[in-house]
């Protein structure tokens, strides 16, 4: 709506021309002397004069001062029929106070005694000027110069003396130096001192804009000074404006003070964004001097549309416009129940075409000295309303998944800038900013913050937004908050800063960035992350992360793909639950199924920790390094792979590949916990196993570890224990005992025991 309102100025200058040209020029001056100058006529000539005259003059004076001058060149008298000739007429009017220099002047009239009717036989011209001079000299000189007369001419006029009344059915036709004009039939009523134009009344301009208005009927009034026009028409260029009625209201120096356009009011201009615009009532306010527009005020369900490549359309109840002494629209504010709305169509940054529509209680349009809209200012609680539109090829919304995408936009205030096309370039909204997205058949995102700040890309819609003081964002069961929130709708993404905290399915993230994936569900934390798995049900057949309590998880970069409960946690990740604890340079945590899935990386491996107990229910440590865990809760199981190494006191077993088999929570001691550390049930390695204690080592291919005996039962290799007391031994099968000496050996005949015994010397 306001960047074609400036272009409204051409019309309003126009008007203001019609008015001093109808009234001044035309109607109060002409006619009130035509009336008085013509009722001194019969006065004067009367029946004094019986015969042929020439050269005669008559006047009237009053105080010193001509009021008036008729000069005639012949005057001719008939006794029977009471009527008189007048010929070469021409009538001086100087006014009381000796202020005029109106002429009226023509061939031939005729004054008809009985009926009271002065005839105007042909044309008669009349001059309308002032002559300020005559208020200091009376002496009824001319003007020393003719300073812009109005000319006006007619035919047919016929006064009468008795009524006072005037008409004419002829063309009346009158010219200034900004413009002329003419109308069909005239008639003046003495009583109300009204002026009517009847019929076919056409004024065209020059000055200070070439403009043309036509009107059916024009009534012109002198108490009060008003001049109504019937269905008038304005024509500029390619310009125009239509109404059922205007009423121009004049000062006393017949100058437009104001003019008001009553019922179907509509403003059109053409061309390439061509322009509509509509309202029940249109008033324009003119200055006290000079003449310009100062205000226009559009009233009553006003509406205004562009088109062209950027259409738009906008609805308000009243909107007011300023202007400057120049008459350059400066100011357009809209006033109740604004609405705006602006069609963005496909490009190549948005598939699908894209509606904003902007609503406030009042919205302020202000322009710069070149006449481009500049900004935009709303007062009250106000919204913006972002929508999906079908592409121009007109197949259905369905189509496309970002069709039928709502987003609805609301601040204390906005403040909207514009670029040089009249897009929006930036919106500032505060305080009090809330974003909320719908997408049919998903939950509503709603974001809040104190201050909101959105920029657009020219002709594609909005290019990014950012939020700022105590952000807070909800997308279904993920909850987000930070001091700083961005989102660029061509990827979707939204990225908090400043303290960032994420919460979605009983898990709570920090860390210094979270990028959040409006588009997949994908969640991307960066720097110091810290997860808190909160809300958990102790697992009875569960072991490492079966307990209640919360389970931690840090590193240096956290992601979750879309609605999945796995989450990938890289750089220095450390994962633990009460005294169970994972370390590794990524982890993949499954929250569902408490499954952990760690990677190392040279130089850095994988870290767990362990406990195991004894028969005498004593507890011991035992941590395990490898390049590679798996883990699931369910199963029990933690399988180890690449340079396997658990330690634990004086214990050390390596491998290829390992699997420590732990046991249930629910099998717990009676003296330990349930929210106490997993417990090693067994161990079963393969691969290069070599199992290292003080003073012996033993090695084999396969390796089953008890924890609660002690009890090492090695295969494969064939497998060989060796001490400094009884030497190596070798089998099929070696068991022994982590807290004793003891040896079981076992052989067959293809693999027989041996032993070697070390001799003193």
């Amino acid at each position: 709506m306001p960047p074609y309102l400036s272009r409204l100025r051409h019309w309003f200058a126009g008007a203001a021309i019609a008015a001093v040209l109808l009234v001044a020029g035309m109607y109060f001056y002409a006619q009130h002397r035509v009336q008085n100058a013509l009722k001194q006529v019969p006065e004067k000539i009367g029946l004094e004069i019986q015969q042929s005259a020439t050269g005669f003059t008559v006047s009237k004076s009053e105080q010193g001062r001509t009021l008036f001058k008729i000069q005639a060149s012949k005057v001719v008298q008939f006794k029977a029929g009471g009527r008189a000739e007048l010929h070469d007429v021409q009538i001086t009017l100087y006014g009381r106070d000796s202020s005029r220099f109106d002429q009226i002047y023509g061939d031939d009239f005729e004054y008809d005694q009985q009926s009271g009717d002065v005839t105007a036989i042909g044309e008669v011209q009349i001059d309308l000027e002032a002559n300020p001079q005559g208020l200091l000299s009376p002496d009824q000189a001319p003007p020393g110069e003719l300073k812009n007369p109005i000319h006006l001419k007619t035919s047919g006029l016929v006064f009468n003396q008795k009524t006072g009344n005037a008409s004419t059915k002829e063309k009346i036709g009158f010219s200034l130096p900004q413009g002329s004009g003419s109308a069909l039939g005239a008639h003046y009523v003495a009583k109300t001192n009204a002026f009517t134009l009847d019929s076919q009344v056409s004024l065209t301009f020059t000055k200070p804009a070439a403009a043309t208005i036509i009107a059916a009927r024009g009534t012109i009034t002198r108490d009060p000074r008003w001049v109504v026009l019937e269905h008038p028409h304005l024509q500029n260029g390619d310009e125009q404006c239509d109404a059922d009625q205007a009423t121009l209201f004049l000062r006393n120096d017949n100058t437009l003070d104001r003019a008001v356009a009553h019922g179907n009011v509509l403003v059109q201009t053409a061309g390439a964004a061509a322009v509509q615009a509509q309202a029940q009532q249109l008033e324009l306010e003119m200055t006290e001097q000079g003449g310009t527009l100062k205000t226009a005020v559009f009233s009553g369900n006003v509406h205004a549309e562009t088109t062209g490549a950027q259409p738009m359309q906008g609805n308000a109840g009243r909107v007011v416009l300023d202007f400057s002494r120049r008459d350059v629209l400066t100011k357009v504010r809209a006033e109740e129940n604004v609405k705006l709305l602006q069609h963005q169509p496909p490009s190549a940054a948005s598939a699908s075409g894209q509606d904003l529509e902007l609503t406030a209680p009042v919205v302020d349009f202000l322009l710069t000295s070149r006449r481009r809209l500049d900004r935009a200012e709303t007062a009250g609680a106000a919204q913006i309303t972002l929508r999906s539109s079908a592409p121009d090829s007109g197949r259905p919304n369905t189509e496309r998944p970002d069709n039928g995408k709502l987003t609805v936009v609301m601040a204390g205030k906005f403040e909207a800038h514009f670029d040089d096309s009249g897009q929006f370039s930036s919106i500032h909204g505060a305080p009090d900013a809330r974003i909320v997205s719908q997408n049919p058949g998903q939950p509503d995102r709603i974001s809040t913050s104190r201050t909101l700040d959105a920029t657009f890309h020219p002709g594609s819609g909005i290019e990014a937004v950012e939020q700022q003081g105590i952000v807070a964002y909800e997308d279904g069961d993920r909850k987000a908050w930070g001091d700083r929130a961005r989102y660029t709708p061509a990827d979707q993404i939204l990225v908090l800063t400043g303290s960032p905290r994420v919460v979605e399915g009983g898990m709570t993230t920090t860390a210094r960035t979270m990028r959040l994936n409006r588009a997949t569900g994908d969640a991307i934390a960066d720097g110091d992350v810290k997860s808190t798995y909160s809300d958990l049900k102790l697992q009875p057949n569960g072991a490492l992360l079966s307990s209640s309590s919360p389970i931690h998880v840090t590193a240096s970069s956290m992601t979750v793909h879309g609605a999945s409960a796995i989450a990938l946690y890289a750089g220095d990740a450390r994962l633990w639950q009460d005294a169970n604890i994972v370390e590794a340079p990524s982890i993949e945590f499954d929250r569902n199924q408490r499954g952990v899935s760690a990677r190392g990386s040279p130089p850095q491996t994988v870290s767990t920790v362990l406990v195991q107990t004894d028969q005498n229910g004593k507890s011991t440590p035992i941590a395990i390094t490898s390049a590679r865990l798996s883990y699931t809760d369910n199963e029990r199981k933690a399988h180890f792979e690449g340079d396997v190494a658990a330690k634990g006191g004086d214990l050390t077993i390596t491998a290829h590949q390992m699997d420590a088999f732990l046991a249930a929570r629910g099998q717990a001691a009676a003296n330990q916990p349930a929210s106490g550390p997993a417990r090693l049930d067994k161990i079963v390695a393969a691969g290069q196993v070599t199992i290292t204690q003080p003073n012996r080592q033993a090695t084999g291919d396969q390796l089953v570890y008890t924890a609660a005996g002690g009890k090492f039962v090695l295969t494969g290799g064939p497998p060989s224990i060796f001490d400094a007391e009884h030497g190596k031994i070798t089998g099929v099968s070696l068991t022994f005992f982590r807290r004793d000496d003891r040896v079981l050996v076992e052989g067959n005949n293809s693999s027989p025991t041996v032993t070697q015994t070390q001799v003193a010397r």
